[in-house]
This record gives structure tokens, C-alpha cells and sequence, in this order.
């Protein structure tokens, strides 16, 4: 479990691609010196929103995870190269605070930078967002931007043919986060509140019953 702050930003230093492209995996080895200075093998460890299992430590600042084809396809992990900068973010410790809101770094889909729009001392982001996740984003609710938890300033309409989100970025999720330098077309990895998914879930069934 992650709340959605994110600690430092990372860099992968290796990407090791194993099996096909359709199906294959991928190892990655991330520095990341902070979010290493207490990890043991087994760690959980959120890059770039995706929650992934610490299997190695090959130097005292790096660590090693394994990403499968379904975290692959459905993340932006699936086109990641080396020396690309991440959001890092260790698991909650149980007698920790949320910062955030409940992130459980389980990646619904990838949403696109649309604009960008500079005001005095922040910054308003639009996201196009895939239809089937659009239901899931209300105004002033919480989203997961590459592991960043922030807070919707507006959403498109309910029966947008290409459905947008909208954030309001401070200065220091500017600076503090790899959302400060991301460009337009550059995906940024989405995971939409899971209360909404599971009220969806239990009216759905309720309904059927």
C-alpha cells in the first residue's frame, strides 16, 4: 500500500527485456538512493506508480525488480529505456501518516499530456484519459499520476467522445516529480480511486440480484 508521495526520483540504469515482445517480461535495475537505504529483498517499491517487488540490490543504491507482460502492456513501464528518470515511493510503513490518499500502485491504463498551461507559481495539466477509465474520474476526487497522488480540478463531460482530466500542479510537485518535466504526448501511467471501482462493483451485482 502507497499513499501516493512520492520520495525521489529514480533512474533505470538497465532494462533487460526476457521473451517475445508480444509476451515477454522485463528485468529493471533502478537507482534509487533513498527508497534503498532500508529495502530488503522482497521490499515492495512503486515506480512511476507501479508497484513492484524488490529481487536484488546490485549496488548499495540500486535495486532489481521483475515486470511482467500484464504490467508491461497496461503501463508505461512497457516502453521504458535506460536513463529514464522515475517516481519512487517506498511501501507505507504501518505507523505512517497519509500524506495522500489509498494508492495501491496497481496501474489501470496510461493516459497521454494533452496541455500544459503555466500559471504564476503552478501549473494546470491536462490528461486524456481511455473512455473505460473516464467513469472512475470525478472533480475533486484522487488520481495517481505515475505515482504521484493529486487532486482532479476538472474533468471533461460525462459523454466526451476523447474524455480529459485536469491537475493543478504546486511547485513542489514540479520539482519534486517527473510530472515538472514531462512533455506533451508523453505517457503518464493512471490509476483511478478503487472506491469508485468497487461501489461500480456492488451496485452492478446488486442489481443483478
Amino acid at each position: 500500500m502507497f499513499t501516493g508521495i512520492v520520495e525521489e526520483i529514480g533512474e533505470v540504469v538497465e532494462v533487460e527485456l526476457i521473451g517475445d515482445a508480444q509476451d515477454g517480461a522485463a528485468r529493471l535495475t533502478v537507482r534509487g538512493p533513498l527508497v534503498t537505504s532500508d529495502a530488503t529483498h522482497g521490499a515492495s517499491i512503486a515506480v512511476d506508480g507501479v508497484c513492484l517487488t524488490v529481487t536484488d540490490q546490485p549496488a548499495p543504491d540500486t535495486f532489481s525488480v521483475d515486470v511482467m507482460a500484464e504490467t508491461l502492456r497496461r503501463s508505461s513501464l512497457r516502453g521504458v529505456e535506460a536513463g529514464r528518470r522515475v517516481n519512487l515511493e517506498r511501501a507505507m510503513a504501518a505507523s505512517g501518516r497519509f500524506g495522500g490518499h489509498v494508492v495501491q500502485g496497481h496501474v489501470d491504463g496510461t493516459g497521454t499530456i494533452a496541455a500544459r498551461t503555466p500559471g504564476e507559481r503552478w501549473e494546470v495539466v491536462r490528461v486524456a484519459v481511455p473512455t473505460g477509465l473516464a467513469r472512475y474520474v470525478v472533480e475533486k476526487g484522487s488520481i495517481t499520476l505515475d505515482g504521484t497522488s493529486l487532486t482532479v480540478s476538472a474533468v471533461s463531460a460525462p459523454d466526451a467522445v476523447d474524455p480529459w482530466l485536469e491537475v493543478s500542479l504546486i511547485p513542489t510537485t514540479l520539482e519534486l516529480t517527473t510530472l515538472g518535466r514531462k512533455q506533451i504526448g508523453e505517457l503518464v501511467n493512471l490509476e483511478v480511486d478503487v472506491l469508485a471501482k468497487y461501489v461500480e462493483r456492488l451496485v452492478a451485482t446488486g442489481g443483478a440480484r
